[in-house]
């Protein structure tokens, strides 16, 4: 059975929410299979493909 992700639809951000771009919360399968929930920032009036950045913590590797 897959897990269920239950994403706020509420701005939860600590800085101010742009009127420049839309946002959304997404999520997607890694390639473990594992569910990850991400925020989609895309710009306002694009449309097609655009190029994008994913941004992620370590999540238990250190820097050093």
């Amino acid at each position: 059975m897959e897990e269920k992700l239950n994403l706020t639809t509420e701005w939860d951000k600590v800085f101010p929410q742009s009127q420049l771009v839309n946002h959304r919360k997404v999520t997607f399968h890694n390639r473990y299979g594992i569910i990850l929930a991400a925020d989609l920032f895309e710009p306002k009036n694009s449309s097609g493909k655009l190029p994008a950045i994913a941004v992620s913590e370590p999540f238990g590797a250190v820097k050093e």
